[in-house]
């Protein structure tokens, strides 16, 4: 199998992930892809495309899988918003090309033959309507030495134990989510018990290096279509100080659970 990705169109500044199944959002998810479900009167992925879009970013690789077909139909290949530059879209199509999501970072290096040498990436199923793209952000990483910049969010509810640390200088920490164990002095095991830790937002920046080796074994492109998660990769990375983070304090919903899209909705 060898699924090569066309390459002529402009490099794309941005990657907006919508190819999960949404198991949790069943049957809310049974005929609609959970990035097309409403949120305050339009599809919940176009929070983040009306984002990006405010952000600068002109061509933007959506990846899709469950009901995948669904999504292009509804918004084609052009974005247009009032008052803003239209945005190209094109669309990585995991289910078709393989049957079924890849994961995410097994979608990221499948789209990465599309994607600038810096690039942003979304999650189509979580709200975050204020969150700005900004340019400077986009400096800032590309003089950095880190490869990867992550946004942490305070812990919600379903994620009370959060994620990542982050240091005073502005480096995320790969902390363990439980006390260590074993041969750690009692003293070290409550430091790591009180570090605080936070729940990445999925929203980040990332250099294109970060997909090559040694963090990455795929090949870009991922042509035989290997699932990856992106966790261990960035622990990884992490452990050699090539993250780093920022708190974002701003509305933010991983819309997960029909519970949590009628919340949303709710308060509209």
């Amino acid at each position: 199998m060898n699924r090569a990705i066309p390459t002529s169109a402009p490099v794309a500044t941005a990657l907006l992930l919508a190819a999960g199944r949404g198991e949790r959002m069943r049957p809310l998810t049974d005929e609609t892809p959970k990035p097309l479900l409403a949120v305050r009167g339009k599809p919940l992925m176009q929070w983040a495309m009306e984002g990006l879009q405010r952000g600068g970013v002109q061509h933007l690789v959506i990846n899709t899988a469950w009901l995948g077909e669904q999504i292009p139909q509804h918004f084609g290949q052009v974005f247009e918003a009032a008052g803003q530059v239209p945005m190209h879209l094109r669309y990585s199509q995991e289910g078709v090309d393989f049957g079924g999501a890849l994961e995410t970072a097994g979608g990221i290096v499948r789209a990465l033959p599309q994607l600038d040498e810096v690039f942003w990436v979304a999650a189509g199923d979580v709200f975050a309507p204020e969150f700005v793209f900004s340019l400077e952000a986009r400096a800032r990483f590309i003089a950095s030495p880190q490869l990867a910049h992550l946004w942490l969010v305070p812990n919600p509810e379903h994620n009370p134990r959060g994620d990542f640390g982050l240091s005073a200088d502005g480096l995320a920490l790969n902390l363990p989510k439980h006390e260590p164990i074993g041969q750690v002095p009692e003293q070290a095991r409550e430091a790591h018990a009180e570090a605080p830790r936070w729940t990445f937002s999925t929203l980040a920046l990332y250099k294109r290096a970060f997909f090559q080796a040694p963090w990455c074994a795929l090949s870009s492109g991922n042509a035989q279509g290997v699932k990856a998660p992106l966790a261990p990769m960035l622990r990884a990375a992490m452990d050699n100080q090539a993250v780093s983070a920022e708190i974002y304090d701003g509305p933010w919903t991983d819309v997960g659970t029909p519970e949590r899209l009628g919340a949303l909705n709710r308060l509209s």
